[in-house]
């Protein structure tokens, strides 16, 4: 499978050509890089994939500490897609944080959006409405987490996340460099909590989703936390033109790890649009 990576003015990024030119940006979640959409990028064909490595990750620049972590990470993906698109629409992928960035690309920029698949978009602040229990329970944890990465406990903080989000294995049992690349980004988790928890960014304001008329799939893992069904179902009602689909066995990172069903459905789903 033909792969590029380029470092141009553009964020850093990996390209899959998968005989096709029709352009198609993937997004990835918080702690990983470009390269979390091998697997899947494999699976799919008359598409070219273009995978960028967001503010943070992989090669791209270090956050600064102090600026809005989401609007730079859309901005990122604004430039990447007039870019990849010459102004026309592209389909994106996003997983996680990437598929927050994703939706708010379509709600500010829908002349850059031909269709959204989103893996488990982590825009907590949905559940609200309809889940304000599941809601509450999973605020009050991530509050918990937060506190421990402000302490500098980033390892354990890390280990906690990744226990919660990650693939099944124990954080100790990663290789020494992924655990150290967690660890030192951990702080980007609690960068986005103003418009993850608490809609910051204005996404879930009155008709705004019921104005995205692109195609919409939502994919989830059966087993992620409670949260994840809450946020979907908050979004699927909003959403005029959405489907949703439950991968048996699988949790958050769905898209890595069961990459084959993910990619039959995103498969479809492109083909329908």
């Amino acid at each position: 499978m033909p792969e590029d990576l380029l470092t141009v003015a553009m964020p850093p990024h990996r390209v899959w050509q998968r005989g096709g030119a029709r352009p198609m940006l993937a997004l990835h979640c918080s702690l990983a890089h470009a390269g979390a959409w091998a697997g899947l990028a494999a699976g799919l064909h008359g598409v070219t994939i273009t995978a960028t490595d967001q503010i943070g990750h992989g090669r791209a620049a270090d956050w600064d500490g102090v600026s809005d972590l989401h609007a730079e990470a859309t901005q990122s993906a604004v430039a990447m897609a007039e870019a990849m698109g010459g102004g026309a629409p592209v389909d994106f992928i996003g997983h996680s944080f990437g598929g927050t960035v994703a939706l708010r690309v379509a709600l500010e920029r829908p002349d850059l959006v031909r269709s959204l698949a989103l893996v488990e978009p982590v825009i907590f602040a949905a559940a609200r409405v309809g889940h304000a229990a599941t809601y509450d329970a999973f605020r009050a944890a991530h509050l918990d987490f937060a506190a421990r990465v402000a302490a500098g406990d980033f390892a354990g903080a890390a280990a906690q996340f990744h226990g919660h989000w990650g693939t099944g294995e124990r954080f100790a049992d990663l290789p020494e460099r992924t655990q150290d690349y967690m660890a030192k980004r951990i702080g980007l988790i609690v960068a986005q909590n103003p418009v993850l928890l608490d809609d910051a960014a204005g996404m879930l304001r009155a008709g705004r989703l019921e104005a995205v008329q692109v195609p919409v799939l939502l994919i989830e893992g059966a087993e992620s936390p409670a949260i994840i069904a809450a946020v979907h179902d908050a979004l699927a009602a909003r959403l005029p033109r959405v489907t949703r689909l439950a991968v048996p066995g699988a949790a958050h990172m769905v898209s890595i790890t069961h990459a084959a069903a993910v990619a039959g459905a995103v498969q479809a789903h492109l083909d329908g649009c």
